[in-house]
């Protein structure tokens, strides 16, 4: 079952000679609980698309349906509540609030929207990502890599269709972003939560069940990462 479709998708700024083609009709299907990388150096258009699919920002032309709903279609006030309840999102910068403990981090998304969190669902998150012993630390008392499992756990709190992470390890070591892209990865087979992940770095890509190569704003490969080792392994060969 595809949980997020985008058809023909485009986003263009300016005009005439100054005419940007950030997206220029993309078109993809993603399944529910897979886990999918968008991988593109800097201005091929991964952002862009990110903004569109998690309806941060509006399309010139095209469609982005998660869970069955047109989101281009709603009202400003219609896609933030739709936003908050359906679309998580784990950015490079943890957005925690400093007064907030672990906990109250965790589930602030969910009070706000005027409900009362799961609580065993969240305790389940918080003993996934390793956060036990966290559970009421500030986030200054934090790591980096511990610090950004919270914004994991929040993004999941709210039980999305799906979750959005912009280059989640950017500011991190290379032994914490690996420890972060695994607990990803669990996210999406334990939770069997959808996962669409943005990253300019190759290697980060394969840690997906699929990778969607994007530049000049175009969709120019699309597949599982066994094919592309394949394809790797028979210098570019094989069919």
């Amino acid at each position: 079952m595809n949980i997020l479709q985008t058809k023909d998708l485009k986003k263009y700024y300016g005009k005439d000679e100054t005419l940007v083609k950030a997206l220029d009709g993309v078109s993809l299907n993603v399944e529910q609980a897979s886990f999918v990388s968008v991988v593109g150096t800097s201005g091929s258009g991964k952002s862009t698309l990110l903004h569109m699919l998690g309806g941060l920002d509006r399309p010139t032309a095209g469609t982005v349906i998660v869970d069955g709903q047109d989101i281009s279609r709603l009202k400003d006030e219609e896609l933030t509540i739709f936003r908050r309840r359906k679309i998580g999102f784990v950015f490079q910068s943890y957005n925690l609030i400093p007064v907030l403990n672990v906990y109250e981090n965790i589930v602030l998304p969910v009070e706000l929207d005027g409900n009362q969190p799961d609580q065993t669902y969240v305790e389940e998150i918080i003993q996934v990502l390793g956060l036990g012993e966290k559970k009421y630390s500030l986030p200054s008392q934090l790591s980096g890599g511990q610090q950004q499992r919270v914004a994991i756990a929040r993004a999941l709190a709210a039980k999305p269709a799906i979750l959005l992470a912009d280059e989640p390890t950017g500011n991190l070591d290379s032994t914490t972003s690996q420890d972060v892209l695994s607990l990803l990865k669990v996210t999406s087979d334990h939770f069997k939560q959808t996962v669409v992940m943005i990253t300019h770095n190759e290697e980060i890509a394969q840690l997906a069940d699929r990778v969607i190569r994007i530049e000049d704003g175009k969709i120019r490969s699309d597949g599982p990462i066994w094919s592309e080792k394949e394809t790797k392994k028979d210098g570019g060969r094989h069919a």
